[in-house]
């Protein structure tokens, strides 16, 4: 059996050289181990979940999971991209994070979903000051992320646990929103939280990120997924593209220079990164403006969903990628939000295009004020009310938004659950 090579194994990651000789000399012999399933067969519907894929240009390659890991604990930042809802995927975060930790037990755990304010927070939650309910308060999770928070707390207790550091990565919502509305030459320091001029994207990115613009005008870290942004105007300025990239490469900016700035304190540390789907995909996003920091050694991991088609593997996707099934057809639903608590109700902050929500018609910046005709008091209550709802239903919203003349507008909006079977 020959050892399939990562699948960014590029100038740009020349120290993974040293970590795959050893593990490539060491295999052993033709007949000595049973070989994995064919390339072909990957990406079959009926492939057992819970295996490593190399993307390759030809077909993704089988890649043992101990000499994966084992290259990922010589880096210096391995960055587990994300879909902020799926539930597998953060499954398989904590299984990664935990077979990290055995091999480098100098590890921290990087956050997107906090700002670098919130730091003092997670330093106490570490130290065990806190209980869960006051950490998520204290966080303010439902404000600056709005996603379920049962599906992070494994991750967050792993830490805990083993007294890992937790760090704040990201910077306020409105400095990214100021930045793709004025410009980043507009900020003053003070206003860009000290963040520094992002290096340039490649055009691989701004290709990629065309598609994600024109599906929803607003930064988007989930691979094409809406995140917490600005939301975008009716008619957009004619320089909105490249307002919108420039707000993307300073959020991921914003976020490698807090690993950075980490790892220039203490340079033995593997920072683990918990991020978005697209601030990791090939490398474009976090991973490149930490190259133009200076900080080289970057793993980039990803799941794969076995529905997902070969076609759709880039040879430069990440480094490996995880087989997990697609969303059980008896999972609780799931619309496809992230949302915050407000006076009247609850704020959508995000709609992941194709989901229950984006399919409705909801948008970012929506207030839901009812739900089946009731009151909507918190977060929790609609997504206690959602878990709840029968397959082949619907539930009727009472959503207002900005009209055309920004007076606001009530209309009532349908979610219709699929059917089961």
């Amino acid at each position: 059996m020959r050892l399939p090579l990562p699948s960014v194994l590029s100038p740009a990651r020349p120290w993974l050289l040293s970590a795959l000789l050893v593990p490539m000399l060491m295999l052993p012999g033709p007949g000595a181990a049973a070989e994995p399933p064919p390339a072909a067969a990957l990406c079959a519907p009926d492939q057992p979940p819970g295996q490593w894929l190399a993307p390759t240009a030809a077909a993704p390659r089988p890649l043992p999971a101990a000499e994966l890991l084992g290259w990922m604990a010589e880096a210096q930042v391995v960055l587990l991209g994300e879909r902020h809802d799926s539930a597998e995927d953060h499954r398989w975060q904590l299984q990664v994070l935990a077979q990290l930790h055995a091999r480098r037990p100098a590890l921290a755990l990087g956050l997107e979903m906090f700002p670098r304010r919130l730091q003092p927070v997670l330093d106490a939650w570490v130290a065990g000051r806190l209980s869960e309910a006051e950490f998520l308060r204290q966080s303010e999770w439902d404000q600056v992320w709005g996603f379920d928070a049962r599906l992070y707390l494994p991750l967050f207790h792993f830490a805990r646990m083993n007294r890992l550091p937790m760090l704040a990565l990201n910077v306020e919502r409105g400095v990214v929103a100021a930045v793709g509305r004025r410009g980043f030459e507009a900020l003053s320091e003070a206003e860009r939280e000290g963040v520094g001029r992002p290096a340039e994207p490649p055009e691989a990115y701004r290709q990629m990120l065309r598609q994600v613009f024109h599906a929803h005008p607003g930064p988007a870290g989930e691979g094409g997924a809406a995140q917490p942004s600005p939301t975008a105007p009716d008619a957009p300025p004619p320089d909105a593209f490249a307002r919108f990239i420039g707000a993307q490469a300073f959020w991921d900016r914003a976020m490698a220079e807090a690993i950075a700035a980490r790892l220039a304190r203490e340079p033995g540390l593997l920072i683990v990164g918990i991020l978005g789907g697209g601030h990791v995909r090939d490398g474009h996003g976090v991973a490149h403006q930490l190259r133009d920091l200076g900080v080289p050694r970057i793993g980039a991991l990803l799941t794969w969903e076995r529905a997902e088609s070969c076609q759709a593997l880039g040879e430069t996707l990440a480094d490996g990628l995880y087989l997990i099934d697609p969303p059980r057809d008896d999972a609780p639903p799931r619309l496809g939000i992230a949302m915050a608590p407000a006076p009247d109700g609850v704020r959508l902050s995000a709609v992941t295009p194709g989901s229950l929500a984006a399919a409705a018609g909801l948008r970012e910046g929506d207030l839901l004020t009812e739900a089946a005709g009731r009151p909507l008091r918190s977060p929790d209550a609609l997504r206690a009310l959602v878990q709840r709802q029968p397959p082949g239903t619907w539930l009727p919203l009472k959503v207002q938004r900005e009209g055309a003349g920004r007076a606001p507008v009530v209309q009532e909006v349908v979610v219709r659950f699929p059917a089961g079977g």
